[in-house]
C-alpha cells in the first residue's frame, strides 16, 4: 500500500528540496505520443469539468481519434533537436536555479523539476528527492497566475504522490507570483529589450491562456490575477490605456471562455488598419506550443491576413538572467527557516556524529 522508504542513517543532516512544476509535454511530435499525453491531460477533472461518463465517451470516442494527428503536426513545427521547447526551457531553468542557489545557500539543498503530465512525473521526482534525503520540499509551480486547472491540479498530483508515502516530507506550496515585483520587472525588461532592437509598436497585446468563463463565475481567481499582471506590466512600461490590450487565447470547445479572444482581437486590429502589434504571453514563463505555434504562427497569419502589416512576438522569459534571479529570489522568500547561507558544515557534522552515537547506544544499527 505504501512505497518503501529510503534507508535512514541517524545523524544525517536534513536536506531541503525545491520542486519546480510545469504543465508537461508529449515525448515526441507523433500521433501516438500525443494520444498518450492528451489522454492524461484531458482526463484530469480539473481541466475538463464534465460528468466523467459523458466526457469519457467524448474523449475516447471522438477527441483521441482525431486530435492526436492534428496536434502532432502542430508540435512538429516547433520541435527542436533537443526535444519539446517547454521541456528544454524547464530543464534549463532548473539547472540555472540549482547553480544560483547553490552559490548563496550553504545548507543541503536539492533542486528538481517535474511535469504535471508526461515525464519526468511528479511521483518519480518526489521519490528522487526523498532518496536524496529531503525531509522538506518547497513546491513551486511555474504558473504566475493561480488557476484551479493548472496550479490546483499540480497540487493534486503532489498530494496523490504523498498518499502512498509512509514518511511524508514537510511541504510548502507557492500559490502564485502574478504580482511579484521581480516577475513584473523581468517581463518589463523583456519588452524594453525587444523595443530596443525592433522599435516600439503602436499596440502591445498581452495574451494569456484562456479558461472557460464559468471558472470565473464559480470563484476561480485566474481572470483577476491576469488582469492585475497586465495592469502592473503596463504601469512598469508607462503605457497609456490605448497602447495595450489584454486578451485570452487557446479556446477549446463551444462554451464561452474568458474574453476578449486573442485571435479575434488581432483580426479586428488588422481590419482597423493597425500597422504593427507586439504580442507577449505573460502567463507562460517558457516558450511552448501555445506561444511559438499558436501565437507566433497562427495568430501572426490571422493579423496579417486581416490587413495588419507587422507582427512581432516577444519571447517568454525562458532563461533570461533577470528572470532566473527573480525566480531564485521568490524561492528564497519561501525557504525562510528551511535553508541558510550561514550553515556550518563542520558543526553540523559534529552534531550528526553525536546523534548517531546516542542512537547506537539505544540499539540503532545506523
Amino acid at each position: 500500500m505504501f512505497n518503501s522508504e529510503p534507508d535512514y542513517h541517524h545523524g544525517t543532516p536534513g536536506r531541503t528540496g525545491v520542486l519546480l512544476l510545469n504543465l508537461g509535454t508529449p515525448s515526441a511530435a507523433t500521433p501516438d505520443a500525443l494520444r498518450r499525453y492528451l489522454r492524461q491531460f484531458l482526463w484530469d477533472p480539473r481541466v475538463v469539468e464534465i460528468p466523467r461518463f459523458v466526457w469519457w465517451m467524448i474523449l475516447h470516442g471522438v477527441i483521441l481519434r482525431t486530435r492526436p494527428k492534428q496536434s502532432a503536426a502542430k508540435y512538429a513545427t516547433v520541435w527542436t533537436k533537443e526535444g519539446s521547447p517547454l521541456a528544454v526551457h524547464t530543464e534549463a531553468q532548473a539547472k540555472l536555479v540549482r547553480g544560483y542557489l547553490g552559490r548563496v545557500i550553504r545548507s543541503p539543498l536539492s533542486v528538481a523539476y517535474a511535469m504535471r503530465y508526461g515525464e519526468p512525473s511528479i511521483p518519480s521526482v518526489i521519490e528522487k528527492l526523498k532518496a536524496e534525503g529531503c525531509d522538506r520540499i518547497l513546491v513551486m509551480p511555474l504558473y504566475p497566475q493561480y488557476a484551479a486547472s493548472t496550479t490546483a491540479s499540480a497540487y493534486d498530483a503532489v498530494f496523490d504522490a504523498l498518499k502512498v508515502t509512509r514518511h511524508m516530507p514537510a511541504l510548502r506550496l507557492v500559490k502564485h507570483f502574478h504580482d511579484h515585483p521581480k516577475y513584473i520587472e523581468a517581463l518589463a525588461n523583456s519588452v524594453r529589450d525587444h523595443w530596443a532592437v525592433n522599435r516600439r509598436a503602436g499596440k502591445l497585446v498581452m495574451s494569456f491562456h484562456g479558461v472557460p468563463r464559468f471558472h470565473l463565475d464559480r470563484g476561480d481567481p485566474y481572470h483577476c490575477e491576469c488582469r492585475k499582471t497586465g495592469r502592473l506590466l503596463a504601469e512598469a512600461l508607462d503605457l497609456k490605456p490605448d497602447e495595450w490590450i489584454l486578451t485570452f487565447q487557446s479556446r477549446f470547445g463551444k462554451a464561452e471562455w474568458l474574453q476578449p479572444y486573442t485571435q479575434a482581437t488581432l483580426e479586428s486590429l488588422g481590419r482597423e488598419g493597425t500597422a504593427r502589434v507586439d504580442v507577449i504571453c505573460p502567463g507562460f514563463v517558457s516558450d511552448c506550443l501555445e506561444t511559438l505555434e499558436e501565437i507566433a504562427m497562427e495568430n501572426r497569419d490571422a493579423f496579417v491576413g486581416s490587413g495588419g502589416k507587422e507582427f512581432h512576438y516577444i519571447p517568454c522569459l525562458n532563461e533570461r538572467d533577470d528572470w532566473i534571479r527573480g525566480l531564485c529570489h521568490m524561492i528564497g522568500e519561501n525557504l525562510q527557516g528551511w535553508a541558510s547561507s550561514q550553515w556550518d558544515e563542520a558543526a553540523e557534522t559534529a552534531r550528526g556524529a553525536a546523534s548517531l552515537e546516542r542512537a547506537k547506544a539505544l540499539g540503532a544499527k545506523r
